[in-house]
């Protein structure tokens, strides 16, 4: 999702809409991951407590629903559905899969300029992301 928005980064900020990205790793990881897969050109911010996370609804999918999903994915797709084939973004996703709370569900979330939630969508699944054509429809 991160490179997707990335990618289409000038049609998203073209509605008016800022973009910034919260995820539930610290500040060195996010040096870390920055510095491997990035730059990206919105800030990314961490929640290692996972405090907003949980006080937008977020929830943490069952270890053994995710180890299921994960290993039909390996058995389908192979290493290369987890680990990029560049070694410095594998060691890096290595690391976080060990050190983080990968059970975690993300979402999308669009305010207005009182802060007010217009729009949102929390993920059930990894493969449950809010695309970024439906973000663009909710912005325009």
């Amino acid at each position: 999702m991160l490179t997707q928005l990335r990618d289409r980064y000038q049609e998203v900020s073209a509605t008016g809409y800022q973009v910034l990205i919260i995820t539930p790793s610290n500040r060195s990881f996010l040096e870390k991951f920055d510095e491997a897969f990035g730059p990206y050109p919105f800030p990314i911010y961490g929640d290692p407590s996972r405090a907003l996370y949980r006080e937008m609804g977020h929830v943490s999918m069952a270890k053994s629903k995710l180890l299921l999903k994960a290993g039909k994915a390996l058995l389908k797709g192979g290493s290369k559905t987890f680990f990029p084939s560049d070694e410095e973004q594998k060691t890096l996703v290595k690391k976080a899969m060990k050190t983080h709370d990968v059970y975690i569900q993300g979402g999308s979330w669009l305010f207005n300029e009182s802060g007010e939630v217009t729009w949102s969508h929390i993920d059930t699944a990894p493969e449950d992301h809010a695309t970024i054509d439906q973000l663009l429809q909710q912005m325009k």
